[in-house]
């Protein structure tokens, strides 16, 4: 079962290595990371998502618990959250094809953000799925590079009733 959690740490130097290092030393695999600063420079927050049955999440948020940088670990797994990933795709556009691929890059809500003469670069946002589906979509037309940040979570407020 694939897991998301948020890690508030300190903004020091050595925590994403020592983190990381946790996750290596113990055999856990860390299938996406992102990291950045909140609102309090002296605090980021990093987005890890992981494998694993309940049995090494469980091991895993003790072993984050336990390291001196770690302020607080959040585990979205089964919560009501907001997950985005960001993706950058530069794809082959020719004369012939320029309107058919601005036609899904405008289904998808995504833009572009360069052109050259012979390819677009698209910025896209949402779910896993939804970056997979433009990339089907794209493939087609020759899509050159791909770079995906890692997933950001959020919890959703709550809803007043």
């Amino acid at each position: 079962m694939r897991h998301t959690i948020s890690v508030l740490v300190t903004n020091e130097f050595g925590v994403l290595s020592r983190i990381s290092g946790l996750f290596s030393g113990r055999g856990f695999n860390i299938e996406s990371l992102s990291v950045a600063e909140t609102m309090d420079p002296h605090i980021s927050r990093m987005t890890i998502v992981t494998s694993g049955d309940e049995k090494v999440l469980e091991q895993i948020n003790k072993q984050l618990n336990k390291l001196v940088n770690v302020i607080k670990v959040y585990d979205f797994t089964g919560e009501e959250h907001i997950e985005r990933e960001l993706a950058l795709i530069k794809v082959s556009a020719n004369p012939e094809n320029r309107a058919e691929i601005l036609s899904v890059v405008d289904i998808f809500r995504a833009k572009v953000v360069d052109v050259s003469p012979r390819s677009y670069t698209v910025e896209i946002t949402g779910d896993e799925e939804k970056i997979r589906a433009i990339t089907e979509l794209l493939r087609p037309f020759g899509i050159k590079e791909i770079v995906r940040t890692g997933r950001i979570a959020m919890a959703r407020s709550p809803k007043q009733r």
